[in-house]
Order: structure tokens, then sequence, then C-alpha cells
């Protein structure tokens, strides 16, 4: 079947961002829509306290899992809003760079954003996805 998601590019826009800078559904798609996918273990309890990458990676492991329950993967998703609670540039870089090996060559349209505090204790990453499916007739 064939994408349901087409990726845009501007030879007039900066090549430096490793993302595409729009996206768009086709016709027909079926929108996901992923709560932010947290750093959370089965039980609850925050995965890789203190460590930003730790927590993206278990970010990306759920946001696979939300994916499959949706009939979606990750080549699916059509733009994504990363959440770091940090002000440091370096912390951010190192939870993106996560994301962007996750997404490899699907690179989406992302936004990167540093804030101050995130909603379960001591989390620290949060993946917000939006996806597009051509569902079977």
């Amino acid at each position: 079947m064939p994408s349901a998601v087409s990726l845009i590019r501007s030879k007039q826009l900066s090549s430096v961002a490793e993302y595409a800078y729009a996206a768009s559904a086709r016709a027909g798609a079926r929108l996901i829509f992923l709560a932010g996918s947290c750093p959370l273990n089965e039980d609850g309890s925050t995965a890789g306290m203190g460590d930003y990458k730790a927590q993206a990676e278990k970010a990306i492991e759920n946001m696979h899992l939300a994916l499959e329950a949706a009939g979606a993967e990750i080549q699916d998703v059509i733009s994504t809003r990363v959440l770091v609670a940090s002000t440091q540039q370096a912390d951010l870089v190192a939870a993106w760079e996560v994301v962007r090996q996750a997404f490899g060559d699907h690179d989406v349209p992302s936004t990167l954003m540093g804030v101050t505090v995130l909603g379960y204790d001591h989390q620290l990453v949060e993946i917000e996805a939006v996806a597009a499916v051509m569902d079977a007739v």
C-alpha cells in the first residue's frame, strides 16, 4: 500500500536542518494523533532518570508501541515535537540525536523545544507525534 505521508523540501530553505520542512497526508488518509510519548516503564516508573539519551530511547520505544496499537509504524509519522526539560542546548541535542536516528531517512518535520518541566517525576523527555495511514478498503 502506498504511503499516506509525503515529505516536502524547499531549495530556498537551509539544508542544515535534519528534517523536511513540511509534510502532507494523501486525500483519504486516517490521521493518528499520539499523546506525548513519555519515558515510562510498564509499571509507571520513569526510565533513565537523569539521562536525556536513555529517556529519549524509552520514549521512542513507547511511541512504537502506540503507533502499532493504532495500526501504524514510524514511517507513517507525519510530524513530531520533541520536548526536553532543560535550558542547555546540549541536552536538547542529546535527545534529538536519538529521535533523528530512530527516524532514519524518514526525516519528518519536527520541532525541538526546551521546556521548564514535564508531567512525570524525573521526566526529561517527551515526544509528540502525528501519523497518517491509508486503511485498506
